[in-house]
């Protein structure tokens, strides 16, 4: 799958497996491509409701012609989508692309605050959204430049009374609906209503065309929408060919989609990528209602699962897990985050397959690195570099630096985006030449193998030595009294910083000290913690990473 590694000039530089980043015309072009292939199989699932390839183009070509001749959008325009992951998201989502707009997606947990910041800064002229967080939207709606808006319940496409009984359970009985107040907005099943059998006009659409305004989750600040365009993941779909040949036999893979849609790495490798292979996506719209989703689990034997550590370690300390049929499945793949090797074998252990690690951020669309799944690959590390990609470790002066040193990770590839949206400024400052710059800290082995180290703004510095969060995270996980951990800084007269934990028992007899020698027997004294909090649970991001930058 991926060629041998003949190091070039005085750099030990992979040399990619190339594939043709051509194949693909456009999104549009490949949902149409794909339909005609699959017609009758199941696309997506949702709460036991199914759409076919035929039903979901059905469905698209409705809500696409309604944007076209309903509303004041035209070609380039970006539209927002605000929900968890429904049947309603790839319909929207696709109709959207087809017409030649830009989808802006959207966290539903977003603040007002935080819409605003969103709306405002891309543009965006039309906004889907679920009605349970249409009160949100109400408070901001004054200061965007949104003229469209799309409200859509959970139950829409669940069809029948079931969907009935679900938009009266979760209004009135569940009270998840706070009372809004949007006098201009259409239902979503309005606009299904009036565009019924309506076809949209094609829309001619090239590589350089936007696709996506991904917005990264500002960690360091507000957050930035990187241009994805249809060249990118048109790009990313053939570097996935050549990782997953022969893994899947197309038409028959099913995939579990926990994380939601709307964050890069569902959006491509759960929404887009196996819908090019024709697989049955089952759409899991609250993960962390964990028996419902260990039953959906159960009713759906699957073929690949993809998550962050923290919701296989979340599924792993479930007592019915151990009782799914895994017979069907191939892998697991980890992203978003460090995927800790107690959990990688945990999960080896309990399911017989592997799960592999792999990397990118919104900014590459996401994969750059993945694990091999010929058996070759390796527990603690990202993988080898995706085809027709080539990474690379640069210094603080921005020199490529030896194998086995640490430095922050570059990124080249055809996957990598036109820049970050109305931001030159910080386009050019996390370029370097054709290098994305990643701000993660890596290293990579004499075979081609990267290892994450940490995030370079998230080091904690002791006495002049550099601790990276992740690395202590990775022991203290490691002990059978522990069930999730978070490090960070905290500042110390004495060091300057000091390394503190956060933890989630799983034990509760266990105490500061058992943490503080379970350290020491596997860390240099600088790297044990010198504080330890218990914590019931840990602040987490909308896929369930820890947010280290929260933990007080």
């Amino acid at each position: 799958m991926f060629q041998q590694h003949p190091w070039l000039n005085s750099y030990p530089e992979i040399v990619p497996q190339q594939v043709d980043n051509n194949k693909y015309e456009s999104l549009a072009k490949v949902f149409d491509d794909v339909v005609g292939r699959y017609g009758d199989k199941v696309a997506f699932q949702n709460m036991d409701k199914t759409l076919t390839f035929n039903q979901l183009k059905t469905e698209v070509d409705t809500f696409a012609w309604y944007l076209q001749n309903k509303t004041n959008l035209k070609p380039g325009d970006r539209v927002a989508i605000q929900m968890p992951n429904l049947l309603q998201f790839p319909v929207a989502m696709f109709a959207v692309i087809k017409c030649g707009f830009v989808a802006v997606n959207t966290n539903p947990l977003y603040t007002p605050e935080e819409m605003k910041h969103q709306y405002k800064d891309s543009g965006a002229k039309a906004l889907v959204i679920l009605e349970n967080f249409a009160i949100n939207y109400q408070e901001i709606q004054n200061d965007t430049d949104i003229d469209t808006v799309i409200v859509t319940r959970i139950g829409d496409m669940l069809g029948g009374l079931k969907g009935t009984i679900v938009n009266l359970v979760v209004k009135h009985v569940k009270k998840m609906v706070p009372s809004y107040s949007l006098p201009n907005s259409i239902s979503f099943n309005n606009v299904r209503k009036e565009g019924k059998g309506k076809k949209p006009s094609a829309v001619s659409l090239t590589h350089s065309d936007m696709a996506f305004l991904q917005y990264t989750g500002g960690t360091t600040g507000l957050s930035k929408g990187a241009i994805l365009t249809h060249g990118n993941i048109c790009a990313q779909l053939s570097q996935i060919d050549g990782w997953l040949e022969g893994l899947f036999k197309d038409g028959e893979a099913v995939v579990i989609t926990a994380l939601p849609l709307y964050h890069i790495f569902a959006l491509t490798a759960n929404c887009i990528t196996f819908f090019n292979y024709g697989s049955r996506n089952v759409l899991i719209t609250n993960p962390r209602d964990m028996s419902a989703f260990i039953n959906d689990l159960k009713k759906n034997p699957f073929s690949l699962i993809t998550g962050v550590n923290t919701l296989f370690n979340g599924l792993l300390n479930q007592p019915d897990f151990k009782d799914i049929d895994f017979s069907n499945l191939k892998i697991a793949l980890g992203g978003g985050m460090a995927v800790q090797d107690s959990v990688a074998k945990k999960w080896q252990e309990v399911t017989g397959s592997p799960l592999l690690e792999a990397y990118g951020l919104s900014e590459t669309s996401p994969a750059a690195t993945i694990n091999p799944t010929d058996g070759s690959h390796r527990m603690g590390t990202i993988g080898l570099p995706l085809p027709n990609t080539v990474c690379k470790i640069f210094d603080d002066e921005r020199k490529e630096v030896a194998i086995g040193e640490r430095g922050e990770i570059g990124i080249k590839g055809p996957q990598v985006m036109a820049g970050y949206w109305n931001r030159p400024d910080a386009t050019a400052e996390c370029m370097h030449g054709d290098y994305f710059l990643t701000g993660d800290i890596g290293i990579m082995d004499e075979d081609g193998f990267f290892r994450i180290v940490d995030r370079k703004k998230e080091m904690v510095l002791v006495s002049g030595f550099n601790v990276y969060p992740s690395e202590v995270e990775a022991v203290i996980s490691s002990h059978p009294g522990v069930l999730e951990v978070g490090v960070r800084s905290e500042p110390d007269p004495k060091t300057t910083e000091c390394v503190m934990a956060f933890v989630v028992k799983k034990d509760d007899s266990l105490t500061e000290q058992d943490v503080r020698d379970f350290c020491r027997d596997k860390l240099t004294n600088y790297k044990v913690p010198k504080k330890v909090v218990f914590r019931d649970e840990l602040p987490k991001s909308n896929v369930g990473k820890i947010l280290r930058r929260k933990l007080v």
